[in-house]
């Protein structure tokens, strides 16, 4: 039976269900393809798109999942949904009753509606399964954990009508034993805490990665006031108060004011985010400790979004509570399109899933093979040049013990919020000044935020401190000690409290990459590299070779090596784009507004922008208004400049190249 699983909601590429919907709203869109039990294929819309956390219906994901297993829509046997109708449709009714402008279609018509849009094809009614948000992420956990009976733990910032959900998982069965309430959601009290000090959602990540520089006694009053502690298990948020949140008031009251955008990270904030690190851990471990010694179970399947926070899981690795703890790769709302997928399997009669435990999450759209490759890195030969070694994996493992930063792009995609290896920068994991020059080249990103190393399985224990309990490794969701004789070494991925979040391979998993790692400890005696995604700060992880060689062609990355392939830039590059086919993306506008001043004609103001929730919006000058508004997707840029009667100078170029920076448009050979 071959089954796909899909969440995000209901909005085009081009446009929003409703004006103004919020990028929350049933977010990580994403698809899967479930075959026999079998997790063959999933990707997150995102990655297609190339809109960052996009909640778009994710009709691009589901194309890609078919064509990666060589699958037609008619082939599919069900469809499941990964929030329950009900709930679903209710929330909808509440956009409606805001926008009565807006037809009312309900879910099971508007899933139906966007695969018919998109692909042509409309799953019977009766094979369109809609399955509980959290029985959704416990499924995929206890499916791919390789266990057939676990505590399974989901928490998030809500379901349909709680926040966390407690499970004894025995082979498919799920029997609910506990549950928290919307009032209890330790998401939205971490949400609603970060917004202090200027973080929103969807970066929780990054103020796990400043608690070390705190100190969490500063505010641990402050916070025990607001998470109190119950028994079996139980726990308060904000006891007394009828409000979700009272983070800030309670701060507020302390003489703790927002932080505002711009402002320098202090002290004061780095300890607040401590704080809320230590609560966040606090009450999670109370609730484990209380479960796993009610039902004496000693293997842990923890997910839902709160299971990436890689600091706590780390935390409970070291508490001795369980033997075993496995976390998805996808554990936010991106991985419980899967367990949406298994859900309408079990519902319909399937066979149940093999007991296996999942090692690879290269899940994603393949980079193409060689001949593909090389034929994309000649069509970019004007701003390229390339080599095909020997050995691609001696070259590169030379390049870096040579102190190249590399962009590597191999085979399918990471299904997952992380880049495992396929679509990663790798450098040297031991001169701490490599994450100063990648944030230089590339990121742009917070100088608090560490990298991760990647070390081979043979190696592992020999850098860092991993605990009794065993746990999967593969994924980057451990933070674990380095060993503290190593840590001067691995200067470049070693927390400023002397962890890390270690991925584990081995030839098994990924041989290619796992060759890499081995090679390149044979050049340097030290067998770890540094891993991060391969992307800017303005886009989401590159997916296939376009976005791959954008990526390298406009940042600072030394190399790129794109399967066997090594390619570096030709001189001038980043300006020699004439040639090239300017492309909008569907979300891309471009405007001119003039404003009234006085009696007279205003200055007029161009601008560019990408319009969704949380779109960037860049004025522009006349004349790049001039050249873009003319853009069809087929004229070249030089071709576009002509028409607009505009020269080419390299003050245009350079503010081309910067808004090609910041995935404003694409640009791409034309196709001959």
């Amino acid at each position: 039976m071959l089954v796909l699983g899909i969440n995000g909601n209901f909005g085009t590429e081009s446009a929003d269900l409703v004006p103004g919907m919020p990028d929350y709203y049933f977010h990580d869109a994403a698809a899967c393809l479930v075959r026999d039990g079998e997790l063959v294929a999933a990707v997150e819309e995102e990655r297609l798109n190339r809109i960052k956390k996009t909640t778009k219906f994710p009709v691009n994901a589901v194309r890609s999942c078919l064509d990666a297993i060589g699958a037609e829509p008619g082939d599919v046997d069900a469809v499941g949904y990964y929030f329950d109708r009900e709930f679903t449709d209710h929330a909808l009714n509440n956009w409606y009753a805001e926008n009565p402008g807006t037809p009312l279609r309900y879910a099971r018509r508007l899933i139906g509606d966007r695969l018919h849009d998109g692909l042509g094809w409309r799953p019977a009614e009766d094979r369109l399964v809609f399955t509980e948000h959290h029985v959704c992420h416990a499924r995929s956990a206890l499916a791919r954990s390789g266990t057939d009976e676990a505590l399974v733990v989901v928490l998030d910032a809500r379901g349909e009508e709680h926040s966390g959900t407690v499970f004894r998982g025995a082979g498919q069965d799920l029997t609910a034993l506990g549950r928290y309430s919307i009032a209890q959601s330790l998401g939205t009290f971490y949400e609603a805490a970060i917004n202090l000090i200027g973080y929103r959602f969807g970066d929780e990540y990054k103020v796990m990665g400043l608690a070390p520089y705190g100190d969490p006694g500063r505010y641990r009053e402050v916070f025990d006031g607001l998470c109190r502690l119950g028994p079996d298990g139980g726990y308060e948020l904000n006891p007394g108060s009828p409000e979700m949140n009272l983070v800030c008031p309670a701060f507020f009251a302390n003489g703790f004011l927002p932080r505002r955008k711009g402002e320098p990270l202090t002290q004061q904030h780095m300890d607040f985010a401590a704080g809320l690190q230590d609560a966040l851990e606090r009450i999670v471990l109370h609730v484990l400790g209380h479960w796993a010694r009610t039902t004496g179970l000693r293997k842990l399947c923890f997910t839902g979004g709160v299971a990436h926070n890689s600091s706590l899981n780390g935390l409970i690795l070291r508490s001795g509570l369980f033997d075993e703890v496995f976390v998805h790769p996808a554990a936010h709302d991106a991985g419980a399109a899967e367990g949406a997928a298994l859900s309408a399997a079990r519902r319909l009669g399937a066979a149940p899933p093999p007991v296996a435990r999942l090692r690879s999450a290269s899940l994603g759209p393949a980079l193409g093979d060689s001949y593909q490759i090389e034929r994309a890195l000649k069509a970019w030969g004007d701003l390229v040049e390339y080599e095909r070694p020997e050995d691609v994996v001696d070259a590169t493992a030379e390049l870096l013990a040579g102190g190249a930063v590399v962009a590597w792009a191999q085979g399918r995609s990471e299904f997952g919020p992380r880049a495992l290896g396929n679509r990663s920068i790798l450098a040297d994991a031991r001169p701490k000044e490599n994450q100063t020059r990648i944030n230089a080249m590339v990121k742009k990103r917070e100088s608090f935020r560490p990298f991760a190393p990647v070390v081979t399985s043979r190696d592992a224990a020999a850098f860092f401190d991993l605990p009794e309990t065993a746990a999967n490794y593969d994924f980057m969701s451990f933070v674990v000690p380095v060993r503290e004789e190593r840590r001067a070494v691995l200067g470049a991925v070693t927390h400023v409290d002397g962890t890390a979040r270690v991925q584990v391979v081995d030839e098994e998993t990924d041989e290619r990459f796992s060759r890499l790692v081995t090679r390149f400890g044979d050049l340097t005696g030290t067998p770890v590299l540094l891993n991060t995604s391969f992307n800017n700060n303005a886009e989401p992880i590159v997916q296939d070779l376009a976005d791959v060689l954008t990526g390298f062609l406009t940042t600072g990355l030394d190399v790129l090596v794109a399967g066997d392939f090594v390619v570096r830039r030709k001189p001038g590059a980043d300006l020699a784009f004439d040639d090239f086919v300017l492309g909008f993306r569907p979300v891309t506008r471009v405007s001119r507004t003039v404003a009234a001043a006085g009696c007279g004609t205003g200055e007029a103001r161009c601008e560019i922008a990408l319009d969704y929730a949380t779109g960037p919006r860049r004025e522009i000058s006349a004349r790049l208004h001039d050249l873009l508004s003319r853009a069809d997707g087929r004229r070249t840029v030089g071709e576009l400049a002509g028409r607009a009667g505009c020269s080419l100078d390299e003050e245009l170029r350079r503010e081309l190249h910067a808004l090609w920076q910041d995935r404003m448009f694409t640009l791409a050979p034309r196709v001959r």
